[in-house]
């Protein structure tokens, strides 16, 4: 059976019972992207949880709407049909989802910038690896750089294909994510997003050729207030070489 709409339904009961175990649900509101035919739904509902779910897919929204028609009636689930990457989201506090693999870095970022206490999401696993490569470190990216500024992001467990229907040709990663203030200081959070996105452009190039070759991603009076005053070893480093410091470093020359 080929997959529609990058859907693979989590049918694995104990995968279920392992991912809805790894934070405390009962009655605290939680998002809930991509629900699919309502495995994870269930079981949150099961453990008190007031779930608010997301779903691209309006024939699966009719689907959770007339399987859990009593829970929607008392008021422990809402069912938004939407697209997660840019529609109104709904109050929650924690997020337990089975992410679209195809958008999982936009609903990330999205979900960081609006705020949560807990996130328990399922990638793939090769995006789940990428993004909890530490600094410093060869796999480590844009990705990695900006997650790790903001949280603090643990690998749970590895799912394989068999765990869905239709089965993907990938495995799949469960990652508990817990926001946190950086560890450094970053005096502007917009400068330090878009030196990390340049500086990741060319991850091959020094540093010093990723800011002269970033243009119209940071400003070109800035970048060269930086090549001038910027210490040498930071400057002949490749990206993936830098630690969480010296990105912090580099956003907040002035």
């Amino acid at each position: 059976m080929k997959a529609y709409r990058d859907q693979h339904f989590l049918i694995d009961p104990r995968a279920v019972e392992r991912i809805t175990a790894l934070v405390e649900v009962k009655d605290r509101e939680v998002l809930e992207i991509g629900p699919g035919n309502g495995a994870l739904t269930e079981a949150l509902l099961d453990r008190g949880a007031i779930v608010h779910a997301v779903e691209l897919d309006s024939k699966l929204c009719d689907g959770l709407a007339e399987r859990f028609y009593s829970e929607i009636a008392a008021g422990r689930l809402t069912v938004t049909s939407g697209d997660a990457t840019r529609c109104d989201l709904p109050p929650f506090s924690l997020v337990v989802s089975n992410l679209p693999y195809s958008v999982s870095s936009k609903i990330t970022f999205r979900l960081l910038a609006t705020g949560f206490e807990v996130a328990v999401l399922m990638y793939q696993s090769e995006f789940a690896q990428r993004m909890t490569a530490p600094a410093g470190t060869r796999d480590c990216g844009r990705l990695s750089i900006m997650v790790q500024t903001y949280a603090s992001v643990q690998r749970c467990f590895e799912l394989t294909p068999n765990c869905f229907s239709p089965k993907p040709q990938v495995h799949s990663m469960v990652v508990r994510m817990v926001p946190r203030p950086p560890i450094f200081v970053i005096n502007d959070h917009k400068r330090y997003a878009d030196a990390v996105r340049a500086l990741f452009s060319h991850r091959r190039k020094t540093v010093r050729n990723c800011l002269k070759g970033s243009k119209g991603m940071l400003d070109p009076a800035w970048v060269e207030r930086v090549l001038a005053v910027l210490p040498l070893e930071i400057l002949a480093s490749r990206p993936e070489e830098l630690y969480l410091e010296d990105f912090a470093t580099i956003a907040n020359i002035e």
